[in-house]
């Protein structure tokens, strides 16, 4: 057997190397076209996990009826070259299918639309090829159980690792997409024809196009730069048609692109809009420069004399250089990605480009929040500059432990401002749900908040009595005091900017909403004619009920923020559609556990039902569910640990692929000690106590995660996370082959067997990926997803055991057979 290990292993470890690749290119690419909507992460991967155990099922239904399965792994192997970078394409122009205006996002149904019809033929060739593999390697070795499939399992969770660092250190910063997405079907075509060669296997007539097609792809390789430009242009085309693409960058936090409309450039990454410049030629400021100048004058003000200034943000768009117009010491501005500061200085006004120079100005190219929890300075003033918490990473910048890291960064008296787009018109539940989460987590942390504003919402949060105030004479004398000279502002901007009447009713409209049961669901309830003054307000506002926190607290572990603001989106841009959003609002935690267990019912009616001697459906069940269960609970874990390690350490983008090494290394591992060590594979009892294991670990993560955030170390934060994501890898793998041996013994069939295990292993991680993603996590919390794992997981144990204990000699129930 060992001698023939080379001739399996290196087409099994590179299905696995090729899988990741591919997986992680679709994500990325998704991730773009949806604006970087991390709600369609859970959809993607389930989407892939879905057509990949499928493809697994129809590849087992082939392979026990096909007398060459080499020729299936070729001809398959063949189709993923050119497929690869087709569905790239496809990718790009996703937009173009749908009845969407340009710029807005795409609703939930509409991503997993595009997700599930995108992904479908490249996924359901990987996972047939499992399948061909396996038997490959099963009839190498003469063997009659499903030892073929969990070899074949091993080294293809090794090839994932393998895929994870390659692109990660690799093809990310090297190729794009279609060069990566081409090399790894020429990968996959490689080494099935090795294996063809060390196996002798026929035909012969299909050997011209096979090494025909390598030929191709060399030649095309070096004009597939140019593909990628034309398709990015594609997708510009459908995402913003009023806009002219000028140039894109590579960078490990997003792909950027620079976009020019007349006079103004405009920079997103990953589709998600940045800032707009109007440009070293301009003939004068844009609107985006004069919105700068208001939010610097309205900001910098809040304080009486503010010496330190920490600006996290909105540097480049004209906010650096209208907060230099003050007499400060220091500014101390952050901006996350290098690449992206280089990409916009040839488009940067003269101004902003004057600020960058400033000696009290020091750039710092960190991210924002992971600077303050390490940094040792204090400040007078932060400011952020934020759209609003519309993605998981944006949101980082609006929860309770961010504002706690704030509010300790800063000297006594210090002031923290922090914005959100809104609307005029706070009466619809989403934007009043999102504004007034963003004024009460504030307040949970600060002594003293205001806002301000219509169109972009400020608020301005102290702990020091007086210091931030809306009082037009007070902020109209710290401006002179200061003998600033603004092009465009004046003091007689603030009477503009605050309308006595306006401040009275979206202070008090956000004070006094997400105090009742239910609030979450339905609008702010109408207000009086003449809501008191805001200092009336804010000595009445003891006399209110307590905040319902579990709807309008925002926090790292629980981001309902960026739900409600995913929500006001859907409002805005599908008006009397796409409601999804605002039933799932409606999601009890009890439902999610009413459905992990609903298997405990349906393995006792199973038993009843099995009346004829030698009937197993209660056994073959339980079985699978242990399987379902595993992919499911694997998933909401790998969820889970995503979103908090984003939360905490800021982005994914390009660690995703290390991350995924890390857990398939785990998984590797687990498969190897599993097919090594365990000798009775086919044991329920084993089986069982896995599942409880996998319990334990989901429990032991939700009660770990939380005091993550405290951790200040970066390096320990990744080191955390690895350890947890390794070890739910492990356990993972524990399982496949015993779960695999207990269905063979079950049904006698080798192929038969580990394609339905893997398939339905597949199938519970899809709806893992998809519960935890967009109903879990953003609703019920982060640790909800860990306690539903192990719920479900749990169940899986107890209905083993109800299972075996009507038949307590799996071994012997039936004699294997080929």
């Amino acid at each position: 057997m060992l001698r023939r290990l080379p001739s399996h292993f290196p087409v099994a470890l590179t299905l696995g190397t090729v899988s990741q690749i591919g997986q992680v290119l679709f994500l990325r690419e998704l991730l773009m076209a949806f604006q970087g909507n991390e709600l369609s992460v859970g959809l993607i991967l389930a989407a892939w996990l879905a057509w990949v155990g499928l493809g697994a099922r129809l590849g087992a239904a082939v392979a026990g009826r096909a007398d060459r399965p080499c020729t299936l792994l070729k001809i398959s192997a063949a189709a993923l070259v050119p497929l690869l970078p087709a569905t790239i394409l496809l990718m790009r122009g996703l937009r173009g299918f749908f009845d969407v205006l340009p710029g807005t996002y795409l609703s939930l149904l509409d991503m997993a639309a595009a997700c599930f019809l995108l992904m479908a033929p490249a996924c359901l060739l990987l996972g047939a090829q499992f399948v061909f593999i396996s038997r490959l390697w099963r009839e190498s070795d003469r063997a009659a159980d499903t030892s073929g499939a969990s070899k074949t399992y091993v080294s293809e969770a090794a090839g994932h690792m393998l895929g994870g660092l390659i692109f990660t250190f690799l093809l990310v910063r090297y190729l794009n997409s279609f060069q990566s997405a081409v090399l790894a079907g020429m990968l996959m075509l490689a080494a099935v024809l090795v294996i063809n060669g060390a196996t002798g296997s026929p035909p012969a007539r299909l050997r011209p196009p096979l090494l025909a097609l390598p030929a191709v792809a060399v030649l095309a390789f070096p004009f597939l730069g140019s593909v990628d430009q034309w398709a990015y242009r594609i997708q510009w085309r459908y995402f913003a048609p009023q806009y002219r693409l000028v140039e894109t960058y590579q960078s490990k936090h997003g792909a950027i692109a620079v976009v020019q409309s007349a006079d103004q450039y405009t920079f997103f990454q990953s589709g998600h809009l940045l800032f707009s410049a109007a440009g070293p030629a301009a003939a004068a400021p844009g609107l985006e420069e004069q919105e700068a100048a208001t939010f610097a004058h309205l900001a910098m003000v809040q304080h009486a004399q503010p010496a330190r200034i920490l600006l996290i943000g909105g540097g480049m768009r004209g906010l650096l250089s209208e907060i230099a117009r003050h007499p400060v010491e220091r500014i101390d501005y952050i901006e996350l990605d290098e690449a992206l500061t280089g990409a916009a200085q040839p488009y940067l006004s003269p101004a902003t480009l004057a600020a960058l120079a400033d000696p009290r100005v020091r750039l710092i190219h960190a991210d924002g929040r992971l600077y303050l929890k390490t940094a040792r300075e204090k400040y007078d003033l932060i400011i952020v500059d934020a759209p609003g918490p519309a993605t998981a990473v944006l949101n980082r910048y609006y929860t309770r432990e961010f504002f706690r890291e704030a509010e300790a960064s800063l000297n006594p008296g210090g002031v923290f401002v922090i914005g959100a787009v809104s609307t005029p018109d706070l009466r619809g539940a989403a934007i009043a749900n999102r504004n007034a989460t963003l004024f009460h987590t504030l307040g949970s942390v600060f002594a003293n908040v205001l806002l301000a504003g219509e169109q972009f919402i400020f608020y301005f949060a102290s702990n020091a009595p007086g210091q931030v105030s809306l009082d037009i004479p007070t902020l109209q004398e710290r401006y002179r005091a200061r003998g600033i000279e603004a092009e465009g502002f004046s003091p007689q901007h603030y009477q503009s900017l605050l309308p006595e009447a306006q401040l009275r009713r979206v202070n008090w409209i956000v004070r006094s909403h997400g105090r009742s049961p239910g609030a979450h669901l339905a609008s702010p309830a109408a207000g009086p004619l003449n809501p008191g003054s805001i200092a009336e307000q804010e000595r009445a506002a003891s006399l209110l009920p307590p905040v319902e926190q579990r709807y309008f607290i925002n926090a790292d572990f629980k981001p309902i923020g960026y739900y409600y603001t995913l929500m006001f989106g859907e409002e805005l841009t599908r008006a009397g559609r796409g409601k999804m959003l605002h039933w799932l609002l409606r999601v009890e935690a009890w439902w999610i556990l009413a459905l992990c267990t609903l298997p405990l019912p349906a393995v006792l009616l199973l038993r009843i039902a099995a009346r004829r001697p030698g009937k197993k459906t209660d056994l073959h069940f339980a079985i699978l569910c242990a399987a379902f269960t595993t992919g499911f609970s694997t998933m909401a874990l790998q969820v889970a640990l995503l979103f908090s390690f984003q939360s905490i350490y800021g982005f994914i983008y390009e660690t995703v692929g290390l991350i995924v090494a890390v857990f398939m290394c785990g998984l590797a591992l687990g498969a190897y000690c599993t097919n090594r060590y365990v000798a009775a594979k086919d044991d329920i009892n084993i089986l069982a106590g896995v599942q409880l294991l996998i319990a334990l670990l989901a429990g032991l993560i939700a009660a770990v995660l939380p005091g993550a955030a405290a951790v200040r170390s970066p390096a320990v934060v990744f080191i955390l996370f690895s350890f947890l994501t390794f070890a739910g890898g492990l356990i993972n793998g524990f399982d496949f082959p015993l779960t695999a041996a207990c269905a063979m013994a079950l049904n006698r069939h080798a192929e038969k067997s580990a394609g339905a295990v893997y398939g339905v292993e597949l199938f519970g991680a899809c709806a893992g990926a998809v519960l935890a993603s967009t109903v879990v996590a953003p609703v019920l919390g982060i640790a909800a997803c860990c306690l539903m794992a192990a719920m479900a997981n749990g169940t899986a144990c107890i209905v083993l055991l109800i299972a075996r204990r009507f038949d307590p000699c799996l071994k012997k129930a039936h004699p294997p057979a080929a």
